[in-house]
């Protein structure tokens, strides 16, 4: 770990303190009403950071938090409760993660420095793919393409708002809700929409 991830860490509680006090409104959102996809999400493939091959459709009948994540952020604690939320949901959610560097050069990492910083500092468990595109251009990462266009979804275009933005698809495939990066993943508005409560 780097002197600036050690500060990180370290300021991680007082950075998410901060940032909601200080970020506007709208910092979630959600489908009104259930929407089939006109693409499914199960039609989905993608490489896990050590290049296996995976398929979206393994996932039928979870709940999926996907998050593009980054080693050099502000919100990269979020990476001890993604895991901690991962473990508390075992069997009916999956985490996936997807380092990008789309965000003030912060995920300058090779996919193999990516995963050991992962599991030696946040014993992160869940699944991570290659590095790739998050955000909007030719060569958009093709989960976070789907996660973003309405046209294939059937109703959301918000794009990640920064580092750890999270989309939460349903057990039907269904793109349910996004979580600004403000949001922690041990959040009330995030465990009661995994667990279908309502606030």
């Amino acid at each position: 770990m780097t002197t600036r991830q050690k500060v990180l860490k370290a300021i991680y509680p007082a950075f998410m303190w901060w940032t909601k006090r200080k970020i506007s409104p709208g910092k979630s959102i959600s489908s009104i009403k259930k929407i089939t996809p006109p693409v499914s999400f199960y039609s989905l493939k993608d490489s896990t950071i050590d290049g296996t091959a995976f398929n979206f459709s393994e996932l039928k009948g979870k709940k999926v938090l996907l998050v593009n994540t980054a080693s050099d952020c502000g919100y990269t604690g979020q990476y001890d409760e993604l895991e901690k939320l991962f473990r508390q949901c075992k069997g009916k959610l999956v985490i996936v993660g997807f380092p990008a560097n789309d965000f003030k050069e912060q995920e300058k990492g090779t996919n193999e420095e990516i995963e050991w910083f992962c599991k030696n500092n946040y014993a992160v468990t869940f699944p991570l793919m290659k590095k790739s595109i998050v955000v909007k251009n030719s060569a958009q990462n093709e989960v976070f393409k789907w996660l973003t266009d309405s046209t294939r979804n059937g109703w959301n275009d918000r794009q990640p708002a920064w580092n750890f933005s999270k989309y939460l698809v349903n057990e039907a495939g269904e793109l349910v809700n996004y979580f600004a990066p403000v949001i922690s993943p041990l959040s009330k508005e995030i465990t009661n929409a995994v667990e279908d409560k309502k606030e």
